[in-house]
């Protein structure tokens, strides 16, 4: 006979999947409503108990086109709240989240950089401020790419260490400009270091990351070190993430 599966807290599972970043978050989700499995399971208590490999369907917040915004937002409030004038580089932009929350803020003109094709959510690439690159490999990008240098630039960018990228994209950078990047541990660590389903537990590990592209940063690029800021909500898998600031 076969042992049966265990099951856990739907509040639990949704934490612990990183779509919220606390157990009261969770249960705000779902009695509100918000939270699915498939099309048409509606979960409705928090005590619910699920397998622990269910995958949860969260409505996302209207307020930005991704939940990917919501990293970020810390950052920006601390230290750009106001963007009025300033010109930005998204590099790693997917669905637009960082972009939306940029523009929210009043950000002049945004231009997005992504190597995939027809992920940016319409109202952002319908936007008039916002130049849209797609099909673009970041890491090879001339100094010509786009005709101004930029105030701000961020990073969202998977399976790929930020490393690799930043040396390409700091050629567009004004002195005094500000950088964002999101430090993802499961694509920083070496192999031997990431768990089973691609997650990174260990704090040691992390805060291993964490140096990692903070002394690149500091010591190939020229750029001091503001402040290291984890990310609200965690990645899909559960991945504790932070928002590293710099300035040139």
């Amino acid at each position: 006979m076969k042992k049966s599966e265990k099951k856990e807290r739907a509040d639990i599972l949704l934490e612990r999947a990183g779509s919220c970043s606390s157990r009261e978050e969770a249960a705000k989700l779902i009695l509100s409503g918000k939270v699915r499995i498939g099309k048409d399971h509606l979960v409705r208590k928090t005590s619910e108990l699920y397998p622990a490999d269910t995958e949860f369907i969260v409505a996302e917040d209207s307020q930005y086109v991704s939940r990917g915004a919501y990293k970020l937002l810390p950052a920006i409030d601390k230290y750009l709240p106001d963007m009025s004038g300033l010109i930005a580089l998204d590099v790693g932009a997917s669905t637009g989240g960082f972009t939306d929350l940029m523009l929210q803020h009043n950000t002049r003109r945004v231009y997005t950089v992504d190597s995939g094709r027809g992920q940016l959510h319409l109202k952002i690439r319908s936007d008039e401020r916002v130049v849209v690159h797609e099909q673009t490999n970041a890491r090879l990008l001339k100094e010509n790419f786009i005709p101004e240098k930029v105030d701000v630039i961020t990073m969202d960018l998977s399976f790929i260490s930020v490393t690799a990228v930043l040396p390409a994209v700091s050629a567009f950078l004004k002195k005094e400009a500000w950088a964002f990047i999101l430090i993802k541990p499961q694509f920083e660590a070496s192999k031997n270091e990431i768990e089973k389903g691609g997650v990174v537990r260990e704090q040691n590990v992390i805060d291993k990351c964490i140096e990692k592209v903070s002394v690149f940063c500091e010591k190939e690029l020229s750029w001091i070190k503001k402040d290291i800021i984890p990310s609200p909500i965690k990645g899909p898998k559960g991945n504790q993430e932070y928002i590293a600031v710099f300035r040139t």
